[in-house]
Order: structure tokens, then C-alpha cells, then sequence
């Protein structure tokens, strides 16, 4: 059985994801830094649904602390798919942003997705076949009012994920990018009512995490295997 990790695993979409991983017949990796009981309870979902799965728990930020669960998770096998899913937001206009909320969005997304990535890769080319699928956001495509941190850490994911494409061909391993808009859960609905989804959005809604979940089903399947370096968006028709 193949093993799948999923960083903030715990959220709305990561759990979603961990959830349709499941269903695909995977062994899934929870992971969460500080919502551990929600880990938890991912984890005893898919148990009951019949699934395999466990939960981890680091902060991404840290990179000794992230190699270090990493090379434990390891001593069982390599994990052939990776879904960078953690990310967080720390919204203000660039000109009032301190140095410390530009310096957490870019550690946690950014240097984050290097830190768990990383580690993984040599054990995953070692078996010609491998998945690398990693969250980005509308913002990193378009640009977002108080969100310069943001949507610069997202628009990072997508060179570097460009870049490790190119470098893992050879091997099996696609690498791709899942740039979701508004998304129904928790961090939406802070930042959004429906009538100004309905003026965003084209298609005059938000998306469910189990569509964002389809997407990565597929790209981390055997039928996506000649996709790879592409920056994917599922935004409702945004442009």
C-alpha cells in the first residue's frame, strides 16, 4: 500500500484530501502542528471508513524538528506521495505588514514546503515513481489586497515546483500545483459573505473542499503520470 502524507491535514481541505486518499486506497499520514485533535479525529474517520492512517505531528517551520519525524515516518518505507497542504495568512497592506507577518506566511509555505519535501525525494526516486502535489491560492496567480506575503510565498511554490519537475522527470515523480480560489470552510468565512462570493466569482459560489480533493485524487494517481510542472486552478471561473 502506498503511504501518503498530507501536511495541515487537519484544516477543511486537508482533511477533505486525506479523506479521497483514503477512498483511493492509500495509507494516509495526518499531519497537524497545533490542531492535533482534529488530526485525530481525521484519523479515526477514515478508520472507520475501513482506511489505513495515522497522524504526525510538526511544526513545518522547524526543519531539524521536520527531518527528524520525517526520517521516523521513514524507517517503514518510502512515502511515494506528498500533498503540501500547510499554509496559513497573516493579512495586512503592505505598508502597515510588519517584518514578523511577512517573515511566518513565507517560513510556513515556503520554507515549509523545502522542509517536508526535501527529506522525502531521494527515498521516493528510488521507486521510479512518486507524487508531489502542493497547495497554492488564487492570490499567488492574481495578486491579493493585503495579502503581499501571501501571495508571494503561493507564487514561490510555483517556480520551485517547476523547477523540482524538471529534476524529478526521469525518476517517475511528478510535481504539480492546486491553486484553489474561495473555498468553502473556516478561513473563507472570515474573509467572505456570499453576496461578495457572488461578485468575485463567475460561477456565484464558493468550492467544496471534496471538489479541491478530486483534483489532487487525480494528480496523485497512476492516470496522471505524464502531467507534471503545471500550476492547476480550481477557482470557479476566476480570472
Amino acid at each position: 500500500m502506498k503511504r501518503a502524507l498530507v501536511t495541515g491535514g487537519s484544516g477543511d481541505i486537508g482533511s477533505a484530501i486525506c479523506r479521497r486518499l483514503s477512498a483511493d486506497g492509500l495509507h494516509i499520514i495526518v499531519h497537524a502542528n497545533s490542531n492535533q485533535a482534529r488530526a485525530d479525529e481525521v484519523v479515526a474517520e477514515i478508520k472507520a471508513c475501513g482506511g489505513s492512517a495515522e497522524n504526525v505531528q510538526f511544526n513545518v517551520v522547524d526543519g531539524e524538528a521536520t527531518e527528524q519525524a520525517l526520517q521516523q515516518l521513514l524507517e517503514a518505507g518510502p512515502i511515494q506521495i506528498v500533498v503540501n497542504n500547510a499554509g496559513i495568512h497573516d493579512d495586512a497592506p503592505m505598508a502597515g505588514m510588519s517584518r514578523e507577518q511577512w517573515q511566518r506566511v513565507i517560513d510556513v509555505s515556503l520554507n515549509g514546503f523545502f522542509n517536508v519535501t526535501q527529506p522525502l525525494l531521494l527515498p521516493m526516486m528510488r521507486t521510479r515513481w512518486g507524487r508531489i502535489i502542493t497547495l497554492s491560492s488564487v492570490a499567488g496567480v492574481m495578486g491579493n489586497r493585503g495579502q503581499a506575503n501571501y501571495a508571494a510565498a503561493k507564487s514561490g511554490l510555483h517556480g520551485a515546483s517547476r523547477s523540482l519537475a524538471v529534476e524529478m522527470a526521469s525518476r517517475g515523480v511528478t510535481v504539480n500545483v492546486v491553486a484553489p480560489g474561495i473555498i468553502q470552510g473556516s478561513m473563507s468565512e472570515e474573509s467572505f459573505n456570499s453576496e461578495s462570493i457572488k461578485q468575485m466569482v463567475p460561477m456565484k459560489r464558493a468550492g467544496q473542499p471534496e471538489e479541491v480533493a478530486s483534483l489532487v485524487s487525480f494528480l496523485a494517481s497512476d492516470e496522471s503520470s505524464y502531467i507534471s510542472a503545471q500550476m492547476i486552478s480550481i477557482n470557479g471561473a476566476m480570472c
